[in-house]
Protein backbone atom coordinates (compact mmCIF):
# COMPACT_ATOMS: atom_id res chain seq x y z
CA UNK A 1 0.00 0.00 0.00
CA UNK A 2 1.60 3.32 -0.90
CA UNK A 3 1.81 6.15 2.04
CA UNK A 4 0.76 9.22 2.01
CA UNK A 5 3.25 11.07 0.40
CA UNK A 6 2.74 9.23 -2.77
CA UNK A 7 -0.85 10.33 -3.22
CA UNK A 8 0.54 13.68 -4.42
CA UNK A 9 2.83 14.02 -7.26
CA UNK A 10 6.70 15.23 -6.75
CA UNK A 11 6.06 18.99 -7.89
CA UNK A 12 2.95 19.40 -6.08
CA UNK A 13 5.08 17.90 -2.69
CA UNK A 14 7.80 20.46 -3.66
CA UNK A 15 5.65 23.52 -3.90
CA UNK A 16 3.62 22.76 -0.71
CA UNK A 17 7.11 22.08 1.41
CA UNK A 18 8.33 25.44 0.27
CA UNK A 19 9.37 28.36 2.21
CA UNK A 20 6.91 30.59 0.74
CA UNK A 21 4.30 28.36 0.31
CA UNK A 22 1.03 29.34 0.96
CA UNK A 23 -1.32 26.33 1.71
CA UNK A 24 -4.78 26.91 1.13
CA UNK A 25 -7.66 24.23 1.63
CA UNK A 26 -11.44 25.34 0.01
CA UNK A 27 -14.80 24.80 1.66
CA UNK A 28 -15.64 23.04 -1.42
CA UNK A 29 -12.65 20.00 -0.44
CA UNK A 30 -14.09 19.78 3.11
CA UNK A 31 -17.54 19.63 1.85
CA UNK A 32 -16.54 16.87 -0.87
CA UNK A 33 -14.69 14.81 1.86
CA UNK A 34 -17.74 15.07 4.37
CA UNK A 35 -19.91 13.56 1.01
CA UNK A 36 -17.56 10.81 0.22
CA UNK A 37 -16.96 10.01 3.95
CA UNK A 38 -20.55 9.35 4.65
CA UNK A 39 -20.97 7.22 1.60
CA UNK A 40 -18.69 5.17 2.62
CA UNK A 41 -16.23 5.83 -0.62
CA UNK A 42 -13.26 7.39 1.27
CA UNK A 43 -11.59 6.90 4.70
CA UNK A 44 -11.24 10.31 5.78
CA UNK A 45 -10.93 12.06 10.02
CA UNK A 46 -13.84 12.42 10.84
CA UNK A 47 -12.68 15.91 12.68
CA UNK A 48 -11.09 16.65 9.24
CA UNK A 49 -12.01 20.40 10.00
CA UNK A 50 -10.96 20.71 13.33
CA UNK A 51 -8.03 18.73 12.32
CA UNK A 52 -7.35 21.34 9.19
CA UNK A 53 -7.95 24.76 11.83
CA UNK A 54 -5.50 23.51 14.40
CA UNK A 55 -3.02 22.74 11.54
CA UNK A 56 -3.49 26.71 10.51
CA UNK A 57 -4.26 25.88 6.89
CA UNK A 58 -5.73 28.82 5.49
CA UNK A 59 -9.79 28.36 4.68
CA UNK A 60 -11.36 29.43 1.78
CA UNK A 61 -15.25 29.66 1.58
CA UNK A 62 -17.15 29.59 -1.40
CA UNK A 63 -18.54 32.86 -2.14
CA UNK A 64 -21.61 33.93 -4.41
CA UNK A 65 -18.14 35.65 -6.75
CA UNK A 66 -17.42 32.02 -7.08
CA UNK A 67 -20.93 30.33 -7.83
CA UNK A 68 -21.37 32.89 -10.47
CA UNK A 69 -18.04 32.42 -12.70
CA UNK A 70 -18.57 28.64 -12.33
CA UNK A 71 -21.64 29.41 -14.94
CA UNK A 72 -19.58 31.11 -17.40
CA UNK A 73 -16.48 28.43 -17.30
CA UNK A 74 -15.97 26.72 -20.64
CA UNK A 75 -17.39 23.17 -20.11
CA UNK A 76 -13.89 21.34 -20.08
CA UNK A 77 -15.32 19.80 -16.72
CA UNK A 78 -18.78 18.88 -15.29
CA UNK A 79 -17.86 17.98 -11.98
CA UNK A 80 -19.46 20.62 -9.94
CA UNK A 81 -16.89 20.17 -7.10
CA UNK A 82 -14.12 20.90 -9.42
CA UNK A 83 -15.73 23.80 -11.60
CA UNK A 84 -16.22 25.48 -8.02
CA UNK A 85 -12.26 24.85 -7.44
CA UNK A 86 -11.22 26.26 -10.94
CA UNK A 87 -13.81 29.39 -10.43
CA UNK A 88 -11.67 29.82 -6.85
CA UNK A 89 -8.25 29.21 -8.58
CA UNK A 90 -9.34 31.86 -11.34
CA UNK A 91 -10.69 34.86 -9.30
CA UNK A 92 -8.36 34.63 -6.10
CA UNK A 93 -5.01 33.70 -8.10
CA UNK A 94 -4.27 29.98 -6.72
CA UNK A 95 -2.99 27.10 -8.10
CA UNK A 96 -4.79 23.60 -8.00
CA UNK A 97 -3.12 20.95 -6.73
CA UNK A 98 -4.34 17.64 -8.68
CA UNK A 99 -4.10 15.15 -10.65
CA UNK A 100 -6.92 15.92 -13.18
CA UNK A 101 -6.11 16.54 -16.46
CA UNK A 102 -9.23 18.21 -17.05
CA UNK A 103 -8.31 21.04 -14.71
CA UNK A 104 -5.36 21.69 -16.99
CA UNK A 105 -8.09 23.10 -19.75
CA UNK A 106 -8.60 26.19 -17.80
CA UNK A 107 -6.78 29.41 -17.14
CA UNK A 108 -5.27 27.98 -13.68
CA UNK A 109 -1.92 27.05 -12.22
CA UNK A 110 -2.09 22.63 -11.90
CA UNK A 111 0.47 21.56 -10.09
CA UNK A 112 1.16 17.64 -9.76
Amino acid sequence: MADEGDRIGPAARAAMAASDSRITISAVNVWEVAIKRRLGKLDAPDDLLRQLEAARVELLPISARHADRVGTLPMHHRDPFDRILIAQAELDGFGLVTSDGAMGEYDVEVVW
